[in-house]
Formats: structure tokens, sequence, C-alpha cells
């Protein structure tokens, strides 16, 4: 079954309940909020707030920086999280690629093999800390003592991980280990460290869906694959608006109209557009920014519509 989920922060908190009200009714399968320390607000305290208002939306951070959480915390905001929404909190992690964000928790960021090395690390104590083990840790990447999440208890007998990354090594560890692969399609991160350069040529999601099909030989499910949509465009000129992104980035029209990191068409053809991403790449899960919510909620529509039809 195809999923959409909704990206978004808030702005204030009229305005943020009412997307979380909004999100649900719409069909969206779940609500996520950045985690850049310092440039956006606190995920878990507005993806609390979001649960108060809401009853079937799952809630999560989109992603977590690895690098600046600590388990212990993240574990306890995240069980806490589940706690208040009646168990539907998800974890979402990443290897942190914006180096202001370590310098302000007093490190420095590390090569990519080390950010990678760190992420696992902190994916692996705070999964075994909601699962209820002690766990202790000494490596140059990471040193936990002695950590226990005694309360709260998250309500689901399992969180699910969502890993986001375009990193070979960090693909075919979520696909062994993690329950969805965030695929994000991006790539060297560009001296404002936050944009990056774009990896959505076809070539580029046939390298990394290899990694995690490499990673997830010999699991008998295995994870879920995600794309986060960086544009939804709906309009009955697709091939205009495509050239605009394709200016920007790089590609030929044809390229970003083929690729799962934009949606643009005609309701029909971004419909279209989504079978032909889980026919070709397996893809079942789209992430995208919250001004996408009005435009797709039609679609969102027409696909619940249809699933219910072949379910009948």
């Amino acid at each position: 079954m195809t999923t959409f989920s909704l990206q978004a922060s808030p702005t204030d908190a009229a305005d943020w309940l009412d997307l979380a009200r909004r999100a649900e009714a719409a069909g969206f399968d779940a609500l996520f909020a950045a985690d850049h320390p310092g440039a956006v607000p606190s995920p878990f305290v507005t993806l609390a707030a979001a649960a108060a208002v809401t009853t079937t939306l799952g809630l999560g951070s989109y992603v977590s920086n690895a690098g600046v959480r600590e388990p212990a915390l993240l574990a306890a905001d995240v069980a806490t999280l589940d706690l208040v929404s009646g168990g539907r909190a998800r974890l979402g992690l990443g290897a942190g690629h914006t180096p202001a964000e370590w310098r302000a928790v007093g490190r420095e960021r590390p090569d990519v093999a080390g950010r990678v090395r760190r992420c696992v690390a902190v994916a692996e104590a705070v999964r075994a800390l909601l699962d209820g083990e002690e766990v202790t840790v000494d490596t140059p990447d990471l040193v936990v003592r002695g950590a226990r999440l005694n309360r709260p208890r998250p309500v689901q007998a399992r969180i699910p991980l969502t890993v986001g990354t375009a990193n070979s090594r960090l693909l075919r560890w979520a696909g062994a280990q993690a329950d969805v692969v965030g695929l994000a399609g991006l790539g060297r991160t560009l001296p404002d460290g936050y944009a990056h350069e774009v990896r959505w040529r076809e070539a580029d999601t046939e390298a990394q869906l290899a990694q995690v099909a490499a990673g997830a030989a010999g699991r008998a499910t295995p994870p879920a694959l995600e794309a986060l949509v960086q544009q939804v465009v709906v309009t009955d000129d697709a091939e205009a608006a495509a050239a605009d992104i394709a200016r920007d980035t790089g590609l030929t029209v044809e390229e970003v109209l083929a690729t799962p990191y934009v949606l643009i068409g005609t309701e029909d053809e971004i419909v279209a557009a989504v079978a032909a991403h889980e026919r070709r790449w397996g893809i079942t899960r789209f992430v995208v920014r919250r001004d996408a919510l009005d435009p797709l909620t039609p679609v969102l529509g027409r696909l619940a519509a249809s699933a219910q039809a072949s379910r009948s």
C-alpha cells in the first residue's frame, strides 16, 4: 500500500494544530518534524502537541541528527512521544551533515566514515534502550555507561526505525536493520551546511537500492523504501514545471519527471508516477513538504479508493 507523510515545522500553535488535524483528515500516514537544533523548533515537543489533536497519525522526527543526539535522551523523547500518542511514535535517524550543529554541542563534525559509525552506534543504543536493555558503549564514536530506560516504557513493542541516508555503508546497514530506508536523493553537502547536490538520475537510484538490497539479503521482510519528495507541482504542463528544476539541478526534463524525488503533473499523471515508482523501484512511501498538503489531498483520496477497490 502506498503511503504519504508530511514533513513540517510549526510557525505558531494554532497553525500547527490545524495542520496536524488537516493532515490526518486528508489521509496522510504520518506527520514528521525536521530536527535541526537551533534552526527549527524541537521536534518532540511539537509532535507531542500534534498527538493531542489527532488519533491515527504517525509522529516522528525526520530525521534526528545522530551526531548531536545522545541515545539516553533520544530514547526518552521517543518513548515519551509513544506514550502520549498512544503508540504512534516513529524513530527517524540520520548521520548529520550540518557542521554548525556539531559545533553547538562542542564537537567537530567527523569525516563521513566517522559520522556513519556514530549513527549506527546511536541507532543500536537507542533501539536497545527502547527494548528495555541496559546499554554500555565505550568507543571513540560513542560513550554510554549503564544507561537504562526504566520510565516511560513505549506503548509499541517495536517503534519503527527509519534511517535517512544516501551513504553506501549506512544504506547497507539500514537494509539489514531498519524498518524503513529513507531515500533522500542527496549528495555532497554544499558550503552552507544544509543544501546538497542532488543524485536523482536513474543510475544513482539503482546504485542506492543495490546497497539496500545487499544489506537486506537474508531478511524475511526487507525494509520499506521511502522517498523524500523535494517538490510537488500539480499542473497540466509538467514539462514546463520540470524545466525550472532541470535548470537548477543540471538534469534533463525527462530525468526530472522520472525521478521519485519530485512529483509533477496532473492528478492523473502523479497517480501514474507513484504507481510507476513502486513498479520500478519498489518505493511505496513518500514524504512531502507541508506546501504539498492541499495539492495532494485529492491524489491521496484517489489512491485510497484504488487500494480499497483492489482489496474488495
